[in-house]
């Protein structure tokens, strides 16, 4: 069964401290982790900073009360990179550095054995994930993908736990939506934060529900992507634009098209 590989993985570690976001490979990895050795030997740690979407830190923060565990949410510098502020395509691996450093130094000052991530097998696998190096010099363990589990089995295991996280859509940093080559900065991150709860909020009050949406920043244009049956639908909302420029996207081309994970890893950066 895979849920027990997962506990007895985590099981082995004796205490850790879990790096969670809130989505659901990490919150899986705390449950896991309140499971095999109890609340008392498990920490919660939030990184917060420019590229946490604001909406992400309450409801992870709820989640880690109902399972009765401590949650730290240190701020973290990742614009102090110039690695990070550069926005190549190890871009992950800085903020990575900046995150699982800063962790892992609260575990130990903590007594906690061990760090450990979401990273799940599907993650391993994917040729776009920088930071998974980071966390492999810092000697991070990685339970989901140790035990073999892919993203679909994380869900599976999810709701056989009753989380809430078990459908919760993935919620990459805000970096993520800027494409390569445009530097990192406080601004271009907030105005993304900006421009997807406006967008959500606008298609909520319009009566389309999308799982999946982003404001990808191009720079030469904002590109808004949604689950592909509502693609023409948005586009043809009267009020997208005008929600767009009020969150700070201003002048430039609007483009709708439907979501696709790491769907700036197939363009080329500007320039």
């Amino acid at each position: 069964m895979t849920a027990a590989r997962l506990l007895a993985e985590v099981a082995a570690y004796g205490s850790v401290a879990v790096a969670y976001s809130g989505g659901a490979d990490s919150a899986l990895v705390l449950a896991a982790a309140v499971r095999a050795l109890g609340a008392d030997r498990v920490l919660a740690v939030t990184a917060v900073s420019e590229s946490l979407p604001a909406a992400e830190l309450a409801p992870a923060s709820a989640l880690a009360a109902e399972l009765g565990v401590r949650h730290l949410t240190p701020r973290t510098h990742e614009l102090a990179s110039a690695g990070y502020r550069a926005n190549g395509r190890d871009r992950c691996y800085f903020c990575k550095s900046t995150v699982l450093t800063a962790i892992t130094a609260i575990a130990a000052a903590q007594g906690l054995a061990t760090v450990a991530t979401g990273t799940n097998a599907d993650d391993a696998a994917d040729p776009f994930r920088p930071g998974i190096r980071a966390g492999a010099e810092r000697g991070v363990r990685t339970p989901l993908r140790d035990a073999g589990l892919t993203k679909d089995a994380v869900r599976a295991i999810s709701r056989e736990w009753h989380l809430p996280t078990a459908t919760k859509p993935a919620t990459p940093c805000l970096a993520s939506r800027v494409r390569y080559g445009l530097a990192i900065t406080p601004y271009r991150l907030a105005r993304v934060d900006r421009a997807e709860t406006a967008v959500r909020a606008l298609l909520a009050g319009a009566g389309l529900a999308t799982t999946d949406l982003r404001v990808r920043d191009l720079d030469t244009a904002v590109r808004v992507e949604v689950d592909a049956p509502l693609a023409a639908v948005v586009a043809a909302l009267p009020a997208l634009r005008q929600t767009l420029a009020e969150s700070g996207f201003t002048d430039v081309p609007v483009e709708v098209a439907p979501f696709r994970s790491g769907n700036l890893n197939l363009a080329p950066p500007p320039g």
